[in-house]
């Protein structure tokens, strides 16, 4: 039996396998702790960091749904900002549900298409 740590290192490599960033589209990944949620822009080829965000710089007390859909709106704005239009989502092993769907939803909401 897998623990839910092993299953979303399983789930994250079989995704990543399929999935990679350019630059011309390089990939939105998404990482959730207990009380954060961290969001990069990356482009796997030269393996660099293009635009992140976090909601380590919000203040304000908010759901952690609330805070995932500021977080998808501050890295579609990042993203214009360095001229990133479209990207390929990575959910990192984490289900397409609650603060994962916040970030995307805003992000698509802020101009980025995926």
């Amino acid at each position: 039996m897998t623990t839910k740590v092993e299953r979303r290192t399983k789930i994250k490599y079989r995704v990543r396998s399929k999935i990679s960033g350019t630059s011309d589209c390089p990939r939105m990944s998404v990482f959730r702790s207990n009380k954060q949620i961290y969001v990069q822009i990356i482009d796997d080829l030269s393996g660099k960091t293009l635009a992140s965000a976090s909601s380590l710089s919000f203040d304000e007390k908010v759901t952690k749904k609330e805070q995932a859909a500021k977080v998808g709106e501050v890295i579609a704005k990042r993203a214009q900002e360095a001229g990133i239009m479209t990207v390929v989502f990575d959910r990192n092993g984490y289900l397409y549900h609650g603060r994962i769907k916040e970030v995307a939803d805003a992000a698509r909401n802020g101009g980025l298409n995926f």
